[in-house]
């Protein structure tokens, strides 16, 4: 049997569909037949008709089989956007976004292949019993290997982000406090070296050298006070520039990540099943359209 390169469930799944749009062609045919039929039985009745009145007839088939036509058009068209729209939706619940190559539904090798698909499966599929109709609601992709695991790191990366964006934010209000705390205690030295000169001339030698000595232990205890303000601030600095780079790594890795999620369903039978089926269906509607030409130069 001819086969389309898909895995057995995604093979049940286009085959279902193929039923389903043989289903809904074989019926609209039936229509259009009625249409001559009636024609006979209603029109057809005299053994000899004017030219006005041949094609008074043709005129009125061709408006009912005109309308037949454009209604199954526009109607598998939107059942075209109907499948498409599940398809979409089950990618999306993946963070994947699909595209899809136009120029593909009209390939001829690929449509022959497809033809002779239905053909073969169609011709043994009447021993085979009929499948039941109701079908599950589609659910997301889940086949495991390197998808499922990309979607895991993914998940774990933005958590990771969000978690240093979190750290950046706290180290950076550390840093900011820190500086802070180091201007307000310049401030204060700065204040304490102008009273001490002001001061001056008003205090006794003797207490002189008590007064400098207690500001030179201030100021000795300032500046150590200071100098490990200012190794606490380079440690918040450097840490704020680490944990930016790993927001940058984070993110870059999740980009990867994602992109090559993306590649890996590009590859998928999904992907491939659908521009299969956008192939197929863009045949069909170029047949109909030749077949309408066809009657149209008959008139």
């Amino acid at each position: 049997m001819a086969e389309l390169g898909l895995n057995e469930h995604h093979q049940n799944e286009v085959i279902n569909y193929m039923r389903f749009a043989r289903s809904k062609r074989g019926l609209r045919l039936k229509t259009v037949d009625s249409c001559f039929q009636d024609l006979k039985e209603s029109r057809l009745v005299e053994e000899t008709f004017t030219v006005d009145e041949v094609l008074e007839v043709l005129n009125g088939l061709q408006a009912v089989v005109h309308g037949e036509v454009e209604s199954e058009l526009i109607n598998t068209a939107y059942t075209n956007v109907l499948l498409l729209r599940q398809l979409f939706s089950q990618a999306e619940k993946w963070y994947l976004k699909l595209q899809t190559d136009i120029s593909e539904l009209e390939n001829r090798e690929l449509l022959e292949q497809v033809a002779e698909f239905e053909k073969a499966e169609f011709t043994s599929s009447n021993k085979k019993p009929i499948i039941d109709t109701i079908k599950p609601k589609l659910a997301p992709l889940n086949e495991g290997g390197t998808a499922e695991l990309l979607n895991k790191e993914i998940l774990r990366l933005q958590e990771e982000n969000e978690k240093l964006k979190s750290r950046l934010k706290t180290i950076e209000i550390q840093a900011t406090n820190a500086l802070d705390e180091k201007s307000k205690l310049e401030r204060a030295l700065q204040n304490l070296q102008l009273d001490q000169e002001n001061q001056k001339d008003f205090i006794k030698v003797q207490d002189l050298s008590d007064l400098e000595n207690t500001v030179a232990a201030l100021k000795s205890e300032f500046e150590k006070t200071l100098n490990d303000k200012t190794e606490n601030q380079k440690s918040l600095e450097e840490d704020l520039v680490t944990a930016k780079h790993d927001l940058l790594r984070v993110q870059e890795q999740l980009s990867l990540a994602e992109k090559e999620l993306e590649k890996k369903f590009q590859q998928t039978a999904a992907y491939r099943n659908m521009k299969e089926i956008l192939t197929r269906k863009n045949d069909q509607i170029k047949d109909l359209r030749k077949r309408l030409a066809k009657y149209e130069s008959e008139d």
